[in-house]
């Protein structure tokens, strides 16, 4: 299994900061009572985001963070997100150091950055006029921030190579609780129904069904029969709740699969949801949801027992009724009013619903992948994907997706969030036409007449050696190979050369 790259620094900063001051939004305090209940959340000790230990936030911190999110009523976790530095991902060298080092990589772009700095210093080195050299670190991530990545050399073909049971907790009192408005926590669970439905293949299943309460008008915002508990299941039906009735501001579930898929709880941040957990072994904590699977199964269920070759669609539409024209309106025995006078009469704290585009987009996972240089593709779930060409030199590609609906893929920012653009999936077929568009330049293809490839001479590190060793006065300690027997070679034919002469004029005074 792959183990996913943790979030960046401002995502975790921002749903911790929330974590706090997110009680204060789904249940505001009385008129006087905030600076009692920030004070007491500054006697509390958090654990930190990035180091993990225990830590404690004044009053004065806590209540900045409380109203910023209560002025971003849209997005309150993006408000508590650290500030960016200005300056952030912006690498800058001397322009005359720049243009020499960006014309030395045109020239060797299989050098490394160890190698390219040492020429560069030596380079400084014969030319003051260049100015100071800034330490190999900033070279370094100049040049990956401008895409001067080292390349490799081709090879010839041919080349060979190729848990346990938790610990008993300390026992604690059972006490009923209600949050005062409406919209401040929403109940949710999945529960196994007593009858079983036919298939379209003809099987019998027994479905499972999907409810969601809100806490304080208990309210079913909405039920929904699904054949299997997934991620996929899950936020469908949430996303419905939400459309019907709007966003609330606290969803409490169990420890299921599905609660705790990255998709799921990835979305409730973005969209400003607090989740709570309910404790292991503790079905209690939920109780209003477990009073409801009774209702349901001692009224709805018992009504239906008769009914023959129950299907799913049935079943749901059975539901449906049953939810709007009887629980809803029926007057609960605690409350004193039905759910729905409840629900319409009382203080809410709701938002307002996003759109289906803006709820499919939310309740998706972000992970980290390493673009492939070859062909600037990343791998999604066994399934390659192509990166935009503007976007080649990063290497690494954050993208935001659910893994049940692959055909709505985003390249973003893990800074900001913000999407940068959609990727698509790999058309091998569409490629095979032979066809290609031209590359969208990148701040690396802006180079000038200097920088373009011929003869560059010696580098100056070379350079440099050439000119102390030169200095010493030595010659080189080696000798050519043949460099006797050319030698002999010569005298040879010297000698034969004059021999050939004293013949020819012996012969010339004789005739």
């Amino acid at each position: 299994m792959t183990k996913e790259p943790p979030k960046s620094t401002a995502t975790l900063w921002a749903h911790v900061r929330f974590a706090i001051v997110g009680a204060l939004l789904s249940a505001p305090p009385p008129r006087g009572e905030l600076k009692r209940e920030i004070r007491a959340l500054a006697a509390k000790s958090w654990t930190h985001p990035v180091r993990g230990d225990q830590v404690r936030f004044s009053a004065v911190t806590i209540e900045r963070w409380y109203y910023a999110a209560r002025r971003a009523k849209d997005d309150p976790v993006a408000a508590l997100r650290r500030t960016i530095r200005k300056d952030k991902g912006r690498v800058s060298l001397p322009a005359k150091l720049a243009k020499r080092l960006s014309a030395q990589y045109t020239q060797y772009k299989y050098w490394s950055y160890q190698l390219h700095y040492d020429n560069l210093k030596a380079l400084v080195g014969a030319e003051p006029k260049l100015g100071r050299l800034p330490s190999y670190c900033t070279v370094r991530r100049y040049m990956q921030a401008h895409g001067l990545l080292r390349q490799r050399r081709r090879r010839p073909k041919g080349h060979p190579g190729g848990d346990a049971v938790a610990q008993p907790r300390e026992p604690r009192e059972v006490r009923s609780y209600e949050v005062e408005y409406v919209g401040g926590l929403w109940h949710l669970d999945f529960h196994y129904v007593s009858l079983k439905v036919v298939d379209r293949h003809g099987r019998w299943q027994r479905p499972i069904v999907l409810a969601i309460l809100d806490d304080h008008s208990r309210l079913c915002c909405h039920l929904q029969c699904y054949l299997s508990e997934t991620a996929e299941v899950l936020v469908h039906g949430l996303s419905q709740a939400i459309q019907k009735r709007g966003l609330p501001r606290a969803l409490m579930s169990d420890n299921g699969a599905a609660m705790l898929a990255e998709e799921f709880t990835e979305g409730l941040q973005r969209l400003a949801i607090l989740p709570q957990r309910t404790l292991t072994y503790a079905p209690h904590q939920n109780g209003k949801q477990e009073c409801f699977w009774s209702n349901l199964e001692g009224r709805l269920i018992q009504m239906l027992s008769g009914v023959e070759d129950l299907t799913l669609d049935y079943l749901n539409q059975a539901m449906q009724v049953w939810v709007e024209m009887e629980y809803n309106r029926a007057v609960h025995r605690e409350t004193g009013s039905s759910p729905v006078q409840r629900f319409g009469q009382s203080p809410d704290v709701l938002r307002t619903s996003p759109s289906s585009e803006e709820l499919r987009n939310a309740f998706r996972r972000e992970v980290s992948r390493s673009q492939r240089r070859s062909d600037s593709t990343i791998s999604l779930e066994g399934q390659r994907f192509e990166i935009p060409s503007r976007y080649r030199d990063f290497r690494k590609v954050t993208v935001r997706y659910a893994r049940w609906d692959l055909g709505r893929v985003d390249m973003v920012d893990p800074d900001t969030g913000t999407i940068l653009a959609r990727i698509y999936p790999l058309d091998r077929t569409a490629n095979a036409d032979g066809r290609r568009s031209a590359m969208e330049p990148t701040p690396s293809d802006a180079s000038s007449d200097d920088n373009q490839p011929g003869n560059a001479g010696l580098p100056p590190l070379l350079q440099r050696y050439f000119e102390e060793f030169s200095a010493t006065g030595m010659p080189p300690a080696y000798l050519p190979q043949n460099a006797g027997k050319q030698d002999e070679d010569e005298d040879e034919g010297e000698k034969e050369e004059g021999e050939n002469n004293d013949q020819a004029e012996s012969e010339g005074e004789q005739s």
